[in-house]
């Protein structure tokens, strides 16, 4: 029975923000990384949510005001997250995995005390269901 610690790509690897980033350190980081979404981590080490270009969007459709000098007066921790990203647990089976890689471009992954220890990418998963299908083919033809 395969877990999905085999898919995880460790936090050390990862780019993540806290709820105390800006909000132009989050669109600067994110661009220079071309991430769409980034997963935030808070003090304690523990997954604190995903926030999204919407959400930053949003942000700025809601104080059209708003420019780059007080976008690094706004934290992420004030800002309403839209996407809810569950986490999977280390512990959980690849089927569990599935219907959350289904809904998000990634999933966070976190230990038993909820503290965030990476990221598994749907790209892997979907690789990896690719490879096992491929598999199966050659089987089936071989028999």
């Amino acid at each position: 029975m395969m877990k999905v610690a085999f898919f995880l790509i460790p936090k050390n690897e990862v780019v993540y923000l806290t709820p105390r980033t800006t909000m132009r350190q989050a669109l600067e980081r994110m661009e220079r990384h071309s991430y769409t979404a980034v997963p935030l981590v808070d003090e304690q080490g523990r997954y604190a949510g995903t926030i999204t270009e919407g959400d930053l969007l949003w942000t700025l459709k809601n104080n059209p005001d708003l420019n780059l000098n007080g976008m690094e007066k706004i934290l992420l921790k004030d800002i309403a997250l839209h996407a809810k990203n569950k986490p999977a647990r280390i512990d959980s089976r690849i089927v569990e995995l599935l219907s959350l890689a289904a809904e998000q471009n990634f999933v966070p992954v976190v230990d038993d005390q909820n503290v965030f220890i990476g990221i598994i990418r749907r790209k892997e998963i979907i690789e990896y269901c690719a490879e096992l299908i491929r598999e199966s083919e050659r089987d089936r033809i071989r028999s």
